[in-house]
Formats: structure tokens, sequence, C-alpha cells
């Protein structure tokens, strides 16, 4: 499957805050308001493609990736480009996370030249792995509300 960078219109906004996750990732749904609405269309979210102009997933850089209590514990002083990611639901567990995810970091690596971090809940093991073997190094734990968040940088 080819995949494409697209601006973030409101079609695909309300199409992923509409995704549901199945337990235990049902803690990255969102509902559709619109304040959420307003984040992602004023932030830096992009849409990911494929061929057939199909909404796949998502990513944000900034601000926009980073977990709120991470500035309480400075896990974001270091110098770095923060990524956040999602794939549509019925396209998680199935292999396609690492071409996905290859595809934004090169992306994005075409704009800087600084290490890219990532903010990724403890539990979510599969993402962890997956950012491991992309050479996402973990440095940091912290805590948000009752979630445990590790950053993960690449060099």
């Amino acid at each position: 499957m080819q995949l494409f960078v697209r601006e973030m219109d409101d079609r695909w906004a309300t199409e992923l805050l509409h995704w549901t996750y199945s337990a235990p990732y049902d803690f990255y749904n969102n509902e559709l308001s619109s304040e959420t609405l307003k984040e992602i269309l004023d932030n830096s979210y992009q849409a990911i493609v494929n061929d057939n102009e199909e909404l796949i997933g998502y990513f944000c850089t900034g601000i926009s990736a980073q977990v709120p209590s991470g500035h309480e514990v400075d896990a974001y002083l270091e110098n770095g480009i923060d990524i956040g990611i999602g794939l549509k639901p019925d396209l998680t567990g199935k292999g396609f996370g690492t071409e996905f995810f290859s595809f934004i970091v090169s992306h994005v690596q075409q704009t800087t030249h600084a290490p890219l971090r990532l903010t990724v809940a403890k539990f979510n093991t599969r993402a962890i792995h997956l950012y491991e073997k992309l050479g996402f190094e973990k440095k940091l734990e912290f805590k948000h509300q009752a979630i445990r968040f590790i950053t993960m940088l690449k060099e």
C-alpha cells in the first residue's frame, strides 16, 4: 500500500474522532466535540491516506504530541521533535505498524535533523516493541492521571 501525507481537513478529523479501539487500547478513544475538532484542525495534525485517499492514520508533532504531566517532570526539556501517531483501529495488530510508522519517521526526518521523541502509554507493549525496532530508546517514565507513560528518543 502506498501512503501519502495530506493536510488534515474536517472530514478526516471527524472520522478519526469516531474511531474506537478495543480494550486496553480504548484509552486512545476520543470524543467528537467542537474542542477536539478544533484541537486537531488548529494544530500540527496531518492525515495519512492510501492510494484511494482513504484515511488510514494520522500524526502530529510538537506540543500536540506531548502529555501535559510530562512537563512537570521535565520530560520535554531535551531538544527533539515530538511525534504522536494514530492508526485506524481495524488496521492495528496486523503487522502494518512498521510500514506506517517508518513512513511517518521518514517524512518528519526530511524536514529536521533533530532527535525524534515520542510518548507512549507503558501498557502499550505492542507499540513500544515497534518503536524499539525502529531505533527509539526508552528515556523517562512518568504518570499522568492513572496511566504510566514512557518517553522514547531516536537520535
